[in-house]
């Protein structure tokens, strides 16, 4: 499977879907079973209840076989997060299926806001349609409490779903490759096209698609196991907190992986000293109060490749007695695998916080140990010529300066990422 998408044969086949929607009559909504479902104690906390900050006027209430803006059926739970549940839903009016994802009070105001804009750029770029976009998005109001809600084709798990079936298995090198070469497409139209910076590319932000050839089938057998076994709920009250269902498609015929969540993305006029990246993927700089760019992405994309392949974070992120997180040790283990960071980079901060951790000569001086190891050490599943390749792919992308990162489209190019595996 080529990483890079014709786009004629995308368009040609949306303007045919297109077509025989018109000719059709909207469907009318399916009936779900309302009894013989298993009931979880209410002692019990359920899927979001399970975050610390949950609070049930901040989640809207959402039952199977409700229909939203008179077009959109609920048939069932696919999953959830911090800020937002995610249904799969019939579209009465389109004939399809489509994926509704319901957020906390304004928690989607970010990813909207993106969505929209990347709405307006005109592009032929094969990495447009790698990055997830809305297709509809529109306000629930349940008792005073209005609720974002946006519209998306769906899609089947996320890669740490995917890996989570296999027992947290890493990716093989070949699947590996492939994952990379689509978020690169991806990235690569972000950075140059849209000029959006994603700051939060982990595995659980990259979603698997349905392969085109199943994908009907595979939805509609999503929604006859809800109607015929529903899923697991709780029941409190007026409030029902359903478990999920994951789609997994028939014999795990995926498709294409796409770069999804814009939540925290940034474009046009933005903050670039503002804290970004899940903690174990922060860039040097982030944390080094130097203004950051679109190589933040590539530090990120770099560090993500060991939990995919070595199946394990690249740096240790706490230590002391208590084993707590704190920037120190992330820096002291940067330093271990990468060498020490160039005096003129710490020098572009603009604040004092670096100088805790370095004298004015660039030299370590934090009351933490730099762990004796090296990158060559990380890397425990490669030898010989592919693990030289591979290290050096990866250090295009773990530079402390980030003009010294390759772009995402320089990556696409890269020998290790470029080979034929051998037989």
């Amino acid at each position: 499977m080529s990483p890079v998408v014709s786009l004629a044969e995308a368009q040609m086949s949306s303007l045919l879907r297109a077509a025989r929607r018109l000719v059709q009559k909207p469907l009318l909504p399916r009936s779900f079973p309302t009894s013989s479902f298993e009931v979880i104690a209410n002692s019990r906390l359920v899927e979001e209840e399970t975050w610390e900050w949950y609070s049930p006027d901040e989640f809207c209430p959402v039952r199977i076989g409700e229909v939203f803006k008179s077009q959109y059926q609920v048939v069932g739970k696919l999953g959830y997060g911090a800020f937002a549940t995610v249904w799969l839903c019939r579209d009465l009016v389109e004939h399809r299926h489509v994926a509704l994802k319901i957020g906390a009070c304004h928690a989607l105001s970010g990813e909207l806001s993106v969505s929209k804009y990347l709405k307006t750029i005109r592009t032929s770029h094969a990495g447009s349609i790698l990055v997830r976009q809305t297709l509809d998005e529109f306000e629930i109001t349940r008792q005073a409490q209005k609720y974002q809600a946006i519209v998306y084709s769906p899609l089947a798990i996320t890669l740490r779903g995917f890996r989570k079936m296999f027992r947290d298995q890493a990716l093989s090198v070949q699947l590996l490759r492939l994952v990379l070469k689509h978020i690169f497409i991806a990235l690569d139209f972000l950075h140059t096209e849209a000029r959006v910076i994603h700051t939060d590319i982990q595995e659980k932000n990259i979603l698997l698609g349905l392969d085109d050839n199943t994908a009907e089938d595979d939805l509609n057998k999503f929604e006859q196991q809800e109607f015929e076994s529903p899923s697991p709920r709780k029941i409190d009250g007026d409030r029902v907190i359903y478990t999920s269902r994951p789609l997994v498609p028939r014999i795990y015929n995926y498709g294409r992986p796409v770069l999804c969540d814009l939540g925290e993305a940034r474009f046009g006029e933005y903050n670039r000293m503002a804290d970004i990246q899940p903690y174990q993927y922060r860039a040097p700089e982030v944390i080094l109060d130097i203004p950051w760019d679109h190589k933040a992405d590539i530090w990120n994309v770099g560090v993500l490749i060991w939990d995919l392949f070595q199946n394990g974070n690249l740096f240790k992120t706490t230590g002391g007695p208590e084993n707590k997180q704190d920037n120190i040790y992330h820096l002291a283990h940067m330093i271990a695998l990468l060498g020490p960071p160039p005096k003129d980079f710490l020098e572009r901060t603009q604040t004092e916080r670096p100088w805790g951790w370095f004298d004015k000569d660039g030299n370590w001086k934090a009351a933490a140990d730099i762990p004796n190891t090296n990158l060559e050490d990380a890397e425990k599943k490669l030898t010989g010529e592919d693990k030289v390749l591979f290290l050096r792919f990866v250090r295009k992308m773990l530079k402390w300066k980030p003009e010294e990162r390759a772009s995402a489209k320089e990556l696409l190019d890269d020998p290790w990422l470029n080979a034929v595996q051998s037989t």
